[in-house]
């Protein structure tokens, strides 16, 4: 899961990028400081079964192993 969690940072532009990132039932939240950076094809590519953003805020559909992934997001950050 750790290659997961970095490809998935990448695709949210890196660690200077995030805000916060939290677990939402099966959806990775996220802030970010620019939305251009977000790289939606990558976050597919990782694993994403969806994304939507809404201004700063992003939102990757990855499932029930979530909570864990958020854990190894934070480790790399």
């Amino acid at each position: 899961m750790n290659e997961q969690a970095r490809s998935i940072l990448a695709g949210l532009g890196g660690v200077a990028n995030i805000v916060d990132i939290e677990p939402c039932t099966t959806r990775l939240r996220s802030e970010v400081r620019d939305a251009r950076l977000v790289d939606v094809a990558a976050l597919r590519a990782a694993g994403g079964h969806g994304v939507m953003i809404s201004g700063r805020v992003v939102q990757v559909v990855v499932g029930p192993g979530v909570d864990t992934l958020a854990t190894d997001l934070e480790d790399l950050m």
